[in-house]
């Protein structure tokens, strides 16, 4: 037993260890879940806690999810705020977090089935802005999001926070390989539409006017943007129009601003 419970703290360990925890946790089939509303927005995704921990003075605001995981078996810690921040490795001012068993992830055709606007994004290895373009997909009515093999972990900690939960309620997978994924989106009808500063490419303004009818949007790593074989793939490329000398948008920006445009 006291083997077991070692185990399941272990979960909770080096929070803030990015590289430690984007090893860790899809080997351990886990992600961690922070704060109550994200950790309700999981349980109503339909994914299983594996444990909770939490301070005490949220056994009364999460009284019906810790009746439900012991009901279920599934053990609740309870600590002082002082040795969950030694343990986690950061204050833990939101006060509960769940150690969640992670979902398998569907296939790209059944995630874009049905869907008629598609965000793919390529290489994006910021958690802040992988969260920021769900939390904008989930708001502006985006359909279904593909990530690329080397992009961030939507499922990492600071990325559900950032999202606000909402990496629960739009569908998404990752797509492989890539760039040969783009063939799979235009077979399935898709225009695939890259977002880059290239010469040929058409204003947001223009391909908002006369819209497709399903439209995949990618957009490009924080730094060097989309990879060559990428922009050579779509179908066409597409820029934001720019005033006062600036060039680019921060990448989260530019997607909920393109999204916004070609909302259905």
């Amino acid at each position: 037993m006291r083997d077991e419970v070692l185990g399941l703290l272990a979960d909770y360990v080096g929070l803030t260890d990015v590289a430690l925890r984007r090893r860790t946790e899809p080997e351990r089939g886990l992600y961690i879940a922070e704060s109550e509303k994200v950790i309700r927005r999981a349980l109503a995704a339909g994914d299983r806690p594996r444990s909770l921990m939490m301070a005490e003075r949220w056994l009364t605001d999460l009284a019906d999810v810790v009746a439900a995981a012991e009901g279920d078996g599934v053990p609740v810690f309870v600590g002082e705020y002082e040795v969950m921040e030694e343990l986690t490795g950061f204050h833990l001012h939101r006060g509960a977090l769940a150690s969640m068993h992670r979902p398998a992830l569907p296939t790209v055709h059944s995630v874009v089935a049905d869907a008629r606007r598609v965000l793919v994004l390529e290489d994006i290895v910021d958690h802040t802005n992988v969260g920021a373009a769900f939390r904008s997909g989930a708001a502006l009515g985006i359909d279904a999001i593909l990530v690329t093999p080397r992009c961030a972990d939507p499922l990492y900690r600071r990325a559900i926070r950032v999202s606000m939960g909402t990496v629960f309620q739009v569908p998404w997978t990752r797509v492989e390989p890539w760039p040969g994924g783009i063939a799979q989106l235009q077979s399935a009808g898709f225009t695939v539409a890259a977002l880059a500063l290239a010469e040929d490419a058409v204003t947001l303004d223009q391909l908002a006017a006369v819209p497709p009818e399903r439209l995949a949007l990618v957009l490009g790593t924080e730094g060097d943007g989309l990879g060559r074989r990428t922009l050579a793939g779509a179908d066409l490329a597409v820029r934001i129009p720019m005033a006062g000398g600036v060039d680019s948008l921060n990448v989260a920006a530019a997607a909920a601003v393109a999204m916004w445009a070609l909302r259905t």
